[in-house]
């Protein structure tokens, strides 16, 4: 039970990766602080979680608005007077289209959920963490921030930032018992499929040499070793889990 007395944060917790986390941790012991700004897929989840045992705090919440995010963190300490794990997993796509067809809020709806929402958590998280000298906190970035997807250049930049934002913290924080390192996944068996055409998944699938899509569970194995203990000498890291796509 390697997560027994630890306090877990994760955004975008009503599904896919996020939920597969809240899963795989609090199956180890960990108390579960979920957000999403899908309320009802939240409250679901959250009841599932509950049913098996967990304890959980319903969070909902839009992690592109700072207040909403401090909120939550202080609801998180209020109850539990610690945040040891930060999981930066809310996301979202955008819609598939050159940079010439990209309207104003096409680029800012994505850039405001993928980067300025993890750095508004992040960066509440931080004194607490800082006070109690200890803290794990895992961005979920993307393949597409390190290779770059075509018809992808909100997501993909916004991925890339983080990436940039993760290594920047970590050096910040090295030597007050905080690790920050980032997951960059190749294409995910999730709902934000649904977000980018069949054309735009094939291409992305064509790349992967293991020829699938990975699962929210295996993701799920990766991040739950960057949030433990065991993760103690890696920090400013990108991990990827790419099925073979990412070979450097």
């Amino acid at each position: 039970m390697a997560f027994v007395g630890r306090v877990a944060l994760i955004t975008g917790a009503a599904r896919g990766i996020g939920l597969a986390v809240a899963e795989r941790l609090g199956r180890e012991g960990a108390r579960l602080a979920l957000v999403d700004r899908d309320a009802p897929a939240l409250a679901s989840a959250v009841a599932a979680l509950r049913n098996r045992g967990r304890e959980v705090l319903d969070l909902a919440a839009d992690v592109t608005r700072s207040v909403e995010v401090e909120r939550v963190v202080a609801q998180v300490l209020e109850q539990w007077g610690r945040i040891d794990i930060l999981v930066n997993n809310a996301g979202i796509a955008g819609r598939s289209a050159t940079t010439w067809e990209l309207t104003d809020e096409d680029w800012l709806s994505v850039l405001n959920v993928n980067l300025s929402g993890t750095f508004y958590c992040t960066r509440a998280v931080l004194p607490a963490m800082r006070r109690q000298g200890y803290g794990r906190i895992v961005n979920l970035a993307s393949i597409a921030g390190k290779e770059g997807n075509p018809q992808a250049v909100p997501y993909s930049a916004s991925k890339a930032g983080v990436i940039g934002l993760t290594k920047a913290v970590a050096k910040e924080v090295a030597t007050e018992g905080i690790l920050v390192n980032c997951v960059t996944p190749a294409v995910i068996r999730t709902d934000i499929l649904r977000q980018v055409s069949d054309e735009f998944v094939q291409y992305m699938l064509s790349k992967i040499p293991m020829r699938r899509a990975g699962e929210p569970a295996e993701v799920a194995e990766l991040v739950a070793w960057l949030a433990s203990d065991a993760c103690s000498f890696s920090t400013g890291a990108v991990f990827d889990i790419s099925g073979g796509r990412a070979t450097y």
